[in-house]
């Protein structure tokens, strides 16, 4: 299955194991909870699915890659100590604690987070010593006789053995009390979690057209070559950055990405023609509505390369703003909980010292949520902005006035964000619609009108953008695509029927 499949499954299976009965007891006893064993190919998303399913449940993340560990670090170190049986005393082995198993209690001391997932990477390449006593830990949850905490779920990974030479197949006796999990490489799958990451667009619209570069291992007779999703993305990041401070990014750079030299190499002029068609095309301005005949015509007679780029600028510019929009509603709600909170809070406070303490709380969320993984860097900095506009109103408010004529202050902060960003909502909306009207212009109804609707289908935020706020556009020519897909669908019907 791909990794979107995947991580559906391992939450499906982390909620499950974590549900309680009526006397607050786990319904499937942590003896009787089957660890999870993804099994894929290197670099395809298995531990960025973990941060995923973590903070969409709210729990805690510990993770581990247990080529790192000896069996002294796994286990813990003996000591002797001294035991009475039967009236008699005894020296006997005990281990200090698991390095691992005292991160997760660290971690429930520090956050309060009570429950999490413990990811063992690699889990498939542990040291011939230690291999024995994982057998005991994936059946029994205990390393050097402590155990991991109740609610603590165990989700290991490991690559096949034909991509990693030190790692080797479980024996039936170990995988009878897993849970395994086949991934694969999967660009559909990919792009879904992309296109909520932000990557570059150069890379996304080069791998649109050339879906076969997306992930490649392969052995040459100058050694072996690997280009992989987490590649992708690590390089994207790089070039995002590149592009902030004026710098030009090369295939010297690329291939310390992309380890193929023809991959490399093909993205790199891929991304020299990319840099051409942005400066070329002025995207900002077609999309302000501003679309010359010269350029019409120019578009009219370029190559597929050169339209399926400009496809990708145009998306891109409008998607930047789409996003923008979207993040600055998902602050003003969080800002909005905070005032109606405010609005509930105990008047035997002064008011200034009630909104001090909303900030102070989610201050300490940020800091416990980030430290526990169960919030994402995106929440976090959410968290941070929201503390920030709080910070701003309370230094409107006064606790010499009343909690009532200080909330008029803070409806009135409230409804000036919310203008403003009203505006923002409009300028992106009126961008998107010139998107539609470029490719009306340009190309009618043609596939390129296809590819648009496509895109802005599969992206989350562009849909939800949609849902919220509209646009007339999209659903006029999302409706005639409907149409003409069923038509062709009952042409084909009748011609099966021999008609």
């Amino acid at each position: 299955m791909n990794i979107s499949k995947a991580k559906e499954q391992v939450k499906s299976a982390v909620r499950a194991y974590l549900t309680k009965d009526d006397l607050g007891n786990y319904e499937i006893p942590v003896d009787k909870q089957r660890p999870l064993l993804l099994i894929g190919p290197p670099g395809i998303g298995k531990t960025a699915i973990m941060e995923q399913i973590s903070s969409e449940l709210g729990i805690g993340l510990i993770t581990y890659s247990m080529t790192h560990h000896t069996r002294q670090s796994a286990i813990g170190l003996p000591f002797i100590s001294r035991k009475t049986f039967g009236g008699r005393e005894y020296d006997v082995t005990e281990y200090t604690m698991s390095e691992i198993i005292a991160s997760v209690y660290e971690l429930m001391e520090e956050t309060g987070v009570r429950e999490g997932i413990l990811f063992l990477d690699e889990i498939n390449c542990v040291s011939e010593t230690l291999s024995p006593l994982m057998l005991q830990f994936l059946q029994y949850k205990v390393f050097g006789g402590h155990r991991i905490p109740d609610g603590w779920i165990i989700v290991t990974a490991g690559n096949p053995p034909e991509y990693n030479e030190s790692a080797r197949e479980f024996d039936v006796v170990t995988l009878d009390r897993l849970k395994k999990i086949n991934v694969e490489p999967d660009f559909e799958a990919w792009r879904q979690y992309a296109l909520q990451a932000g990557v570059h667009p150069a890379v996304m619209s080069f791998l649109g057209s050339r879906r076969d570069r997306f992930y490649s291992v392969e052995t040459t007779v100058s050694g072996r070559t690997i280009v992989t999703p987490r590649g992708w993305e690590d390089l994207s990041k790089m070039l995002i950055l590149y592009d902030r401070n004026g710098l030009e990014a090369d295939e010297d750079l690329i291939v310390q990405y992309l380890q193929n030299e023809n991959i490399a190499r093909e993205f790199s002029v891929y991304l020299d023609l990319y840099r051409k068609y942005r400066t070329q095309y002025p995207v900002d301005e077609m999309l302000s509505g501003n679309l010359t005949e010269e350029m019409k015509e120019r578009i009219a007679s370029a190559g597929f390369d050169e339209v399926y780029t400009l496809i990708g600028l145009l998306l891109g510019s409008a998607d930047a703003d789409i996003r923008a929009c979207m993040e600055d509603r998902r602050l003003l709600e969080s800002v909005r909980s905070c005032i109606k909170q405010y609005a509930a809070s105990d008047r035997a406070l002064p008011p200034v010292r009630s909104l001090e303490m909303i900030i102070r709380d989610i201050e300490s969320r940020r800091s416990d949520g980030l430290r526990a993984r169960s919030v994402t860097k995106e929440e976090g900095n959410r968290l941070l902005r929201t503390a920030g506009i709080l910070y701003d109103i309370a230094a409107k408010i006064s606790d010499r006035q009343s909690y009532e004529d200080n909330f008029d202050i803070i409806r009135d902060d409230y409804a000036m964000r919310v203008s403003q960003h009203n505006k923002k909502a409009a300028a992106a909306g009126s961008k998107l619609e010139n998107l539609f009207r470029v490719a009306e212009e340009c190309w009618g109804d043609g596939k390129e009108m296809l590819l648009i609707l496509t895109e802005l289908t599969a992206d989350p935020e562009s849909v939800s953008f949609i849902s919220t706020y509209g646009c007339e556009a999209y659903y006029r020519h999302n409706k005639t695509l409907l149409l003409s897909e069923r038509d062709i669908e009952i042409a084909e019907e009748i011609r099966e029927l021999d008609i």
